[in-house]
């Protein structure tokens, strides 16, 4: 079970991790996106020659024999206790150099590995600064307060619209002179909040975010983590919440809102295995296929291995390769490398990022992602060590020994640590980058 913590934005994400859950946004956002992103290109590729060796996966064959004899005590402790071979698999590696391979290149129920296929889909798609937008309109003029006619939401598939994010949109309007609205709220393309994925849903609880008078204890405790002073907005809307295919015809627009950067988006859904925010992410660049199809041409592996019905991991026709999961965590840290990052932006750190991993006992400054479903439990990254430098390693088991597993699986990381030494720091080829901080404020006044 999920340790407690203090209910912030993020609480939402946890209460949602294990539910499961949208095509293009309208061309405005697209557009609105594109300037966003125009100043957010990667450095000039020829700096690259500066940096570090790029890892690139390992063929199949001829493992290290000390590490491969190591694993085949390790498959042959899970037989000796009833679980076939052939339900587990393993790969590892250090730079080029395999360490150790059990059925490798066989794709296994993957649970929640299955979001760093959607990290690489989606990434590889956008790129680390891209920004989901949400267009605000009216359709009447605004008047002593009051916004005489419907106020407009254009949802552009932002995955982490919560409370806070509506709090901050209401009193943005507040600035703009709106306190009262005397039409709908009409809600059009692809809005989520709260990680519903229902327009109407998803409107209702704007509507009531948007006036500090109709906050439920949630809203009022989630604004009890904003910064001191912050106001509570005040904007109430005598209509209905409306869905429409299309935006009205006489819309004007009032605010453009721009997401957390996707880079940002993704460590908040892989720190807490969010399934809603993979499946928003999924469907934002075509659905499970896409996904699949993606990931597995980045991490040049292929297709065979990485079989998806869905961008969270909520079944178990989700397929990967243990081979397969870790050319995506190369993949990525190729990909990031131009961005000045690396897998430590967009995954949890042991010991440093609160989520899931709170309560397992993974080597301290691993950088991981962990995936469990009924009988499946898996774990991939990055373990940091002194004589191996970063070795990456995905490890799949299936059988009903979920607990069993997880500690199984930890041991045999701690042993690898006490092999090849413990690393004091992050290496840099892990280390998040500092400066890439979100802005406080997401909401720009168009007019």
């Amino acid at each position: 079970m999920l340790k407690p913590f203090p209910l912030t934005a993020t609480l939402f994400i946890v209460l949602l991790a294990f539910l499961s859950g949208c095509s293009n946004s309208s061309d405005t956002s697209q557009q609105s996106v594109k300037e966003v992103e125009s100043a957010a290109q990667p450095e000039n590729p020829a700096e690259l020659e500066k940096k570090p060796e790029l890892i690139s996966l390992a063929p199949p064959h001829n493992p290290d024999p000390a590490t491969q004899e190591k694993i085949e005590q390790y498959i042959n402790g899970l037989a000796a206790k009833g679980f076939a071979k052939q339900n587990h698999g393993i790969w590892i590696q250090s730079g080029n150099t395999l360490l150790a391979n059990h059925q490798g290149t066989v794709p296994l129920p993957a649970a929640s590995i299955t979001k760093v296929a959607t990290s690489l889909a989606a990434l590889s798609t956008f790129s680390p600064d891209h920004q989901f937008i949400t267009l605000i309109g009216a359709t009447g003029a605004i008047e002593n307060g009051v916004l005489k006619g419907d106020l407009v939401i254009q949802g552009g598939e932002d995955p982490f619209f919560v409370w806070e994010e509506a709090i901050a949109l209401g009193n943005t309007l507040n600035q703009l002179g709106i306190q009262q609205v005397t039409g709908n709220l009409v809600i059009t393309g692809k809005f989520y909040m709260n990680f519903e994925f229902d327009p109407l849903k998803s409107g209702t609880l704007l509507r009531q975010g948007l006036n500090a008078q109709t906050w439920s204890a949630e809203a009022q405790t989630q604004y009890q983590t904003l910064p001191p002073g912050t106001p509570k907005p005040q904007v109430a809307i005598a209509g209905s919440v409306q869905v429409s295919p299309l935006p009205p015809s006489n819309v004007q627009p009032l605010v453009r809102h721009s997401s957390f950067p996707l880079a940002e988006l993704v460590k908040k859904m892989n720190q807490y295995s969010n399934n809603k925010m993979a499946e928003m992410l999924a469907n934002s660049v075509g659905g499970a296929k896409a996904v699949s199809y993606k990931a597995a041409e980045a991490a040049g592996v292929p297709q065979t291995e990485i079989i998806l019905v869905n961008g969270s991991g909520l079944s178990e026709l989700n397929r990967i390769s243990p081979r397969a999961a870790c050319a995506m965590f190369l993949a990525l840290e190729r990909y990031l490398q131009p961005y000045k990052m690396t897998v430590g932006d967009i995954f949890a750190i042991v010991g440093q990022d609160e989520g899931i991993l709170n309560q397992r006992q993974i080597p301290s400054l691993a950088v991981v992602k962990s995936g469990s479903l009924n009988n499946v439990s898996a774990l991939g990254g990055a373990l940091p060590t002194q004589q191996q430098g970063t070795v990456w390693f995905a490890t799949m088991n299936v059988g009903s020994n979920l607990e069993g597993f997880r500690t199984q699986q930890e041991a045999l990381l701690q042993d690898f640590v006490n092999q090849w030494g413990a690393v004091q720091a992050l290496p840099e080829e892990l280390q998040p980058n500092p400066d890439r901080s979100s802005k406080t404020s997401r909401d720009e006044i168009l007019n």
